[in-house]
């Protein structure tokens, strides 16, 4: 028995179906019958209803609100979304890099911080994550890295031998490395940590002034973060521990902020910096460059349908708007082509027109058809044309967020700098960040992870790894690991 005022089931076209736990069959005891097309809907899309997750981050969770441009920063950019004064839709999703979809949120992992602004101008993304540096510099290994990473081929399992010997024969991952096995190696929640654009991009002003970026979210909550022991309990008392905490932080009204701050290079700085200000596994010390304050995020809405709005959003950092444009940074320039790429692999050609991902903005675009459209192309479908369809405006919007550069086509490093080399920012965050107690249980964790399974000749290379990044927190670990 149902009420009147209750909503009667129906089908995915809209029509009511009789019930919602009997099947069409010959009499009560006899065979399903074929066209009992409501069963066969259910069944069918039941076994559909999972799209491929990311490769990687394919652990995560997210929300919607606004930012707030607080402060006047035009003399650095003509993007609308950043005018003081202006508040902007944006969705977030955090994410953590390795685990798959049903791994624990408390996994010692950097976590994705992925911003995508609905801007008057198109949508501008921010693909970022809680550090401010990657693991490595050029996209050739970006690949291999999240494969050393993931599961072996043999046993299916994560192998802590195959990650320390990707990372001993690349150097470049040790600033990263340190991070991660630091305290911030894992966040207590989504809410108690920063994001940080990790890349360098450009900004450029309405007089077309350009400049090079770096964006850092600064929590208004604080930076908290668990123990190694603390995570491994949560990981089995409750594997959803941060996905949990955001969603009920937001339904209490407890609505976790970040404030927004910018360090500035002008642009003909990026000549002659000490360090490359291009390369990703480099941070800008901030008494070169210190922040300038832009704005506040605010997190203030859950999603109703988690599939929909979280696990369908696609962010990319090819999503730029006027006044803000790419740098040479290498990972950037290959990400720039991966992110849509994969989208497309994912969620189909036309994943721009699902609710999440559409801009707020006309669009005025020639592309059309292919599976899953569901915006009507309009003629003429082709440029140029002499019949009223939209012609690109090179004087309104012309492409200024641009460098110069020359030389033969090579396959090669960075060039180095005089302060370059890959181990004098890790050391720095050990004895100029981090205090005592920070460095025993840097210690302390890294000896945990390398006895978990890590054997010659990479147990070795390991070792000496850290011994090039401090002498004595090598010696240390070495200590450590080889104590029975």
């Amino acid at each position: 028995m149902t009420s009147k005022d209750q909503k009667p089931t129906t089908n995915d076209a809209g029509i009511p179906v009789a019930s919602d736990e009997h099947s069409l069959t010959i009499g009560p005891d006899g065979p399903i019958v074929l066209h009992d097309h409501y069963l066969i809907e259910q069944m069918a899309n039941f076994n559909r209803e999972r799209i491929p997750e990311r490769q990687p981050h394919a652990k995560g969770g997210g929300a919607f609100g606004y930012f707030e441009t607080t402060e006047d920063v035009s003399q650095y950019t003509k993007a609308a979304v950043f005018q003081k004064g202006t508040k902007t839709d944006l969705v977030i999703r955090f994410s953590s890099v390795a685990g798959e979809r049903g791994s624990p949120d408390t996994w010692r992992d950097p976590r994705g911080f992925a911003v995508k602004f609905y801007t008057s101008e198109g949508n501008y993304d921010m693909v970022g994550n809680n550090t401010p540096v990657f693991f490595v510099r050029d996209p050739m290994k970006f690949q291999h890295f999240i494969r050393s990473q993931k599961r072996r081929a043999d046993t299916n399992l994560r192998d802590h031998d195959m990650q320390w010997d990707f990372w001993s024969l690349s150097p470049e991952s040790a600033h990263q490395v340190t991070w991660l096995m630091g305290d911030r190696g894992i966040p207590k929640t989504w809410r108690h940590m920063n994001g940080y654009s990790s890349h360098t991009y450009m900004w450029v002003n309405a007089q077309g002034e350009k400049f090079w970026v770096k964006y850092h979210f600064k929590t208004d909550q604080g930076i908290e973060c668990l123990t190694q022991e603390d995570a491994d309990r949560l990981a089995g008392e409750d594997g959803d521990y941060h996905t949990r905490d955001l969603y009920e932080a937001i339904e209490r009204g407890d609505h976790p902020s970040w404030t927004l701050y910018m360090q500035i290079m002008p642009f003909r700085d990026a000549e002659t910096y000490r360090f490359n200000p291009f390369d990703l596994t480099k941070v800008w010390p901030h008494d070169d460059y210190p922040l300038t304050k832009v704005g506040r995020l605010v997190l203030n809405r859950n999603p109703t349908d988690y599939h929909t709005e979280i696990e369908q959003a696609a962010f990319e950092p090819n999503n730029l708007v006027p006044g803000i444009g790419i740098s040479p940074d290498k990972m950037l320039l290959g990400r720039v082509f991966s992110y849509a790429d994969a989208h497309r692999a994912r969620l189909g050609v036309n994943y721009k027109q699902i609710p999440v991902n559409s801009p707020k903005a006309p669009v005025h675009a020639y592309t059309k058809d292919g599976a899953m459209r569901v915006q009507n192309a309009t003629d003429p479908v082709y440029a140029p044309n002499s019949k009223g369809g939209p012609v690109a405006d090179g004087e309104r919007y012309p492409t200024d967020s641009t460098w110069e550069t020359s030389g033969d086509m090579v396959r090669a490093a960075y060039k180095l700098r005089k302060d370059d080399d890959d181990f004098g920012q890790a050391n720095a965050l050990i004895n100029q960040v981090m205090d005592q107690a920070a460095r025993d249980r840097l210690v302390s964790n890294v000896v945990g992870h390398i006895k978990g399974g890590v054997k010659e000749p990479v147990l070795s290379r390991a070792l000496d790894y850290w011994k090039k990044i401090d002498a004595e927190v090598g010696a240390r670990i070495e200590q450590g690991v080889k104590q029975s």
